[in-house]
């Protein structure tokens, strides 16, 4: 039976300690339930008959609208349903997936939220109706309030990963390994 020494299992035991906060402590996007968050649809939105319904509608967040209380990062995709209710639009958001980049890093966040679409003047759904449809263009702003916070961990991202093997110091890496001292196949 090998014995360790009580200082070595101590100094083990708190470099453990030491490690487990920051496996738990990974980034999170956060954003609280009374959010306010300003949009615009990516595509002309024409809902062409009453009562229409267009499901996996795409969203873009807009930054620095009045109004707005919270942004997302500049790079985000929102998945939402639009139904025509009178002459009102709603709208509401059920996904998003966000990059957000600082420097050559990226953090990845993905997964649900729950949220529906307001005026500017806090009114609940679109004024976009007419009889026989409603039209939503691309270029107008709309705030979408949150119904619960959001808090989303980071998820992993295999290109940082792939990036990381490729700066590896003296061509160390996987995916960028020094290439062989090799005559030119021209110089035969």
């Amino acid at each position: 039976m090998i014995k360790i020494p009580d200082a070595i299992l101590s100094a083990s035991g708190v470099a453990l300690l030491f490690l487990l906060p920051l496996a738990a402590s990974a980034n999170t996007l956060s954003v609280p339930g009374d959010a306010v968050v300003a949009f615009q649809v990516i595509d002309d939105l024409d809902l062409a008959e009453e009562g229409g319904r267009r499901d996996d509608i795409l969203l873009r967040p807009v930054s620095g609208h009045e109004g707005a209380t919270h942004e997302l990062p500049d790079y985000c995709v929102v998945v939402g349903d639009a139904r025509q209710d009178g002459d009102r639009l709603r709208i509401t958001a059920k996904a998003l997936t966000c990059v957000e980049t600082e420097g050559g890093d990226s953090d990845i966040y993905n997964g649900e939220m729950s949220a529906a679409a307001y005026e500017a003047d806090g009114s609940y759904g679109l004024a976009v109706c007419e009889t026989g449809g409603c039209q939503l263009p691309s270029d107008r702003v709309f705030h979408l309030k949150l119904a619960s916070p959001l808090a989303i961990e980071e998820q992993d991202n295999p290109s940082a990963q792939i990036n990381e093997q490729r700066r590896q110091a003296d061509g160390a890496g996987v995916a960028n390994p020094i290439p062989a001292e090799r005559t030119a196949p021209d110089n035969d």
